[in-house]
């Protein structure tokens, strides 16, 4: 979000949330998967290739 400079509530608009829940998806350990597909569906970015890459780095 900072290096698009996306807003907690242009995200919150863009996933069909509230900003207050957005700042709660930062704070949590773990994230639903369909919520992260939302997520890198709005910020255009492939979080699940992050992941990937994190698991094949540890494996």
């Amino acid at each position: 979000m900072r290096q698009q400079g996306t807003t907690a509530t242009q995200l919150a608009n863009d996933i069909c949330c509230t900003r207050p829940h957005v700042h709660k998806f930062f704070r949590k350990d773990n994230i639903n998967i369909a919520l992260l597909r939302r997520i890198s569906d709005a910020l255009k970015h492939d979080f699940f290739h992050d992941l990937s890459e994190e698991y094949n780095d540890k494996v």
